[in-house]
């Protein structure tokens, strides 16, 4: 088959290529052109299929009752989100059973991203003291833990120790004569001290009370020896003289308390707990939608301003990634499940 081309002055060039040649380059420049239409049909259709989120007004269900760090926390977060994305993010209250009746109601849930859950620590616990009827692990996606409350190892002033060594030694010279309060059994105030007592190899009596602050008052009356409980609770009286402060119990020190070591630097190595706020997702949602919801709370929480405020509020700010903070989850449900193994407490 003759072609003619044309050079840069004009004159034409008369070219010979074979039939069949042509052919074959005409229809592998077809072939091109139809993936490369098809390809860009598949991405607008995979686009169109992917709707914008959030695409109406998102649930947030608050494990704990109004008024509480909890409630609190989950609030300021549904406000900042609500003006980050132009949707109103609804607070919705369920307290009671340890939390597992908000925790319910979000596993059953659609998988859309519309609907939250606003929950503590708590929440890594419950699965090895209750019944549940959803799994923690498949039927909650872990968001973010998006603040901590540090919390503090007190003892009434009586107690002749200065920091967490002396404590050891004074307790281990004494089996059970010791006492230590919580809030309730299978509390985490309870099961804290139960973990130091595991890594120390102290004998010490727990006495459960009903609510925290029960738990801390008799510690200020000097009906009991020491107890664990938050910065933002204990700080009036260890600040006084009517407690004595020794240790923070998280894994690294607290903005809120910086000269306080923490129990893992005081002679416990790998000690460390957190009373974390953290959001959850039904189990099913889409990462992706998780991820751009743990990205939205970090940018709030990271804010200079909002860091400023929740430190006032005896908070610690966080903001994890999805990665960091599922993996974390599911390492606490293992721990605790062995701490509540050997004190010998079975789920009800």
């Amino acid at each position: 088959m003759a072609r003619r081309l044309y050079t840069p002055q004009g004159r034409s060039l008369k070219l010979q290529m074979p039939e069949e040649m042509m052919n074959r380059f005409i229809a592998s420049a077809c072939r091109a052109l139809l993936m490369l239409s098809t390809g860009s049909l598949i991405a607008g259709a995979a686009s169109a299929q992917a709707p914008a989120y959030p695409a109406k007004s998102i649930r947030m269900v608050i494990a704990l009752a109004p008024g509480g760090g909890v409630d609190t926390t989950g609030r300021f977060i549904a406000q900042k989100l609500h003006e980050a994305w132009g949707q109103s993010v609804v607070a919705d209250n369920r307290p009671g059973a340890g939390g597992t009746i908000a925790a319910e109601l979000v596993a059953q849930a659609p998988p859309d991203g519309h609907t939250l859950l606003m929950t503590s620590a708590g929440i890594s616990i419950t699965p090895s003291l209750m019944k549940l009827s959803y799994d923690p692990r498949r039927d909650l996606l872990p968001v973010t833990m998006a603040v901590v409350s540090p919390g503090v190892l007190v003892v009434h002033p009586s107690v002749p120790v200065k920091n967490v060594k002396e404590l050891i030694a004074f307790a281990k010279a004494r089996p059970n004569e010791l006492f230590f309060s919580s809030s309730g059994l299978g509390s985490a105030q309870h099961l804290t001290l139960e973990l130091f007592s595991q890594m120390t190899g102290l004998k010490m009596t727990h006495v459960p009370y009903k609510g925290t602050s029960p738990s801390v008052n008799d510690v200020i009356a000097g009906r009991i020896a020491l107890t664990v409980a938050s910065v933002i609770s204990t700080r009036p009286f260890f600040t006084t003289g009517r407690l004595r402060a020794l240790a923070v119990v998280g894994p690294k020190r607290t903005p809120a308390l910086p000269d306080y070591p923490t129990i893992a630097e005081s002679g416990v190595p790998g000690f460390g707990v957190e009373n974390w706020y953290a959001l959850f997702l039904p189990g099913k949602t889409d990462k992706a939608i998780a991820v751009k919801i743990q990205q939205a709370v970090t940018r709030v929480l990271t804010d200079p301003g909002t860091e400023k405020l929740l430190r006032g509020q005896g908070l610690d700010a966080v903001g994890n990634s999805q990665e960091e903070f599922a993996k974390l989850y599911e390492a606490e449900i293992t721990k605790w499940a062995k701490v509540v193994q050997t004190v010998g407490l079975k789920p009800k």
